[in-house]
C-alpha cells in the first residue's frame, strides 16, 4: 500500500513541476539516494528532476552542499541546522527551484540520550525570485520500525511534504 501511496505522491509531483516549468533537487543523507531513485522511476523525470546529493557522511555534507563544519561540529550531522544548510546547498549547487534534504538515524546504530533511533529532520526550500534568499520549511519526525521502515517513511512524508509546500 505504501509502495503505491508513494507512485501517487511522485506523479503529483511531477505534474506540478511539469505545470510550473520548476526543477528539483534532492539532498540525502540516510535515505542514501531512496528519494532520487523513487523520482526518477518515473518515465520523463528528466523534464523536471535536476539532480541529487547523497550526503551520507559529514564530508560530503560539507563538499558537496558547503554545509559549515562548524554546524555538524555544535549541532550535529542530524539537526534542523544542517538540514536547512543541505536544502540550500542544493539549490546553490543545481538548476533547481525547489530542494529538500533529510538526515536521521535509520540505526539500528547511532542513536544517542538526545536523538533516538527513528530520529528523521527535513526542510523542503524554495528559491526566492526576487531576491535568491530560499524560502525554508523545516520538520522533525520519529518514525518507529527497523532500519528499512525508517527509511521508507522518510522518503514518503519528504515527498508529501514536499507536494504540500510547493501547492502554498
Amino acid at each position: 500500500m505504501q509502495n503505491k501511496k508513494l507512485t501517487l505522491i511522485v506523479e503529483q509531483l511531477a505534474i506540478l513541476l511539469i505545470k510550473n516549468n520548476k526543477q528539483l533537487s534532492v539532498a540525502e543523507s540516510c535515505t542514501g539516494g531512496w528519494v532520487a531513485k523513487r523520482l526518477t522511476d518515473l518515465p520523463g523525470s528528466s523534464a523536471w528532476f535536476d539532480r541529487g546529493f547523497v550526503t551520507y557522511s559529514n564530508q560530503a555534507k560539507q563538499d558537496m552542499l558547503g554545509v559549515a563544519e562548524s554546524t555538524i561540529e555544535s549541532y550535529g550531522a542530524v539537526s534542523q541546522e544542517t538540514v536547512i544548510e543541505m536544502a540550500k546547498g542544493a539549490l546553490k549547487n543545481s538548476i533547481a527551484d525547489y530542494s529538500l534534504s533529510i538526515s536521521g538515524i535509520a540505526g539500528p546504530d547511532g542513536a544517542t540520550k538526545d536523538k533516538p533511533v527513528g530520529l528523521v529532520w527535513f526542510a523542503w526550500c524554495e528559491k526566492s525570485r526576487a531576491n535568491q534568499d530560499a524560502v525554508i520549511l523545516t520538520e522533525q519526525k520519529i518514525f518507529n520500525g527497523d532500519r528499512n521502515a525508517v527509511r521508507e517513511q522518510a522518503v514518503l512524508h519528504a515527498l508529501t511534504k514536499l507536494v504540500i509546500f510547493i501547492q502554498q
